[in-house]
């Protein structure tokens, strides 16, 4: 077997199981989201073997990149995806490109210390170890006598009881007076571990 092959396949491994840490271990786990799981390791697989033969490194790299930038324009022209799926897209892209790039035995010692830097860096942001969140979400709310700034502890209340979420801020983007709504970016205490994946619609004529 060649030193060649050996490397290719050595690099191929590498790849797969860096992924699989990123994608099972430190993105499942925090969002319990499958939807995106089989785009981020098949990019990832496919992404090295069609990167790893070709003999140019330059164009390797030059492919690697090009692809992020045609998946980040199609984003614009399909369902859209959140900041955080697009930041591990670019991720799951990157890592094959380096990959198959540094592979060999000069390069080996500086590709698990990069993909060992990486894995360290996703895990430690994930657990928020010494950093504070707060997520934000969109809605449409009904009570528009709340918005003025003299009812904004009421606002407030009734927005965190009415969504289920520690809201701690509240922007408002618009007022709409002839259907008696507002469209409100509302900022809260993001939970460790959940997501809130739909926008509520806060219209309820109850109040």
């Amino acid at each position: 077997m060649s030193t060649e092959l050996i490397y290719f396949a050595l690099g191929a491994v590498i790849n797969l199981v860096v992924a699989l840490i990123i994608v099972r271990f430190i993105y499942y786990p925090v969002t319990q989201d499958k939807t995106y799981v089989f785009t981020f390791l098949a990019f990832s697989t496919v992404i090295y073997f069609v990167l790893s033969m070709m003999t140019s490194t330059t164009l390797s790299m030059g492919v690697g990149f090009g692809l992020f930038a045609i998946f980040s324009v199609l984003r614009y022209r399909t369902d859209e995806m959140p900041i955080r799926e697009m930041t591990y897209l670019f991720i799951v892209i990157a890592l094959p490109v380096m990959n198959s790039v540094m592979i060999s035995d000069t390069g080996m010692p500086w590709l698990l210390v990069a993909n060992g830097a990486i894995v360290a860096l996703l895990f430690v942001l994930e657990k928020g170890w010494g950093f504070h969140f707060s997520g934000s979400k969109r809605v449409i709310y009904d009570r528009v006598e709340l918005i003025g700034p003299a009812e904004r502890d009421r606002l407030l209340a009734d927005l965190s009881e009415r969504t289920g979420l520690p809201v701690i801020r509240v922007d408002v983007r618009r007022i709409d007076l002839l259907h008696d709504t507002a469209e409100l970016t509302i900022y809260y205490e993001e939970p460790k571990s959940s997501r809130i994946e739909t926008l509520p619609r806060l219209v309820n004529k109850e109040a």
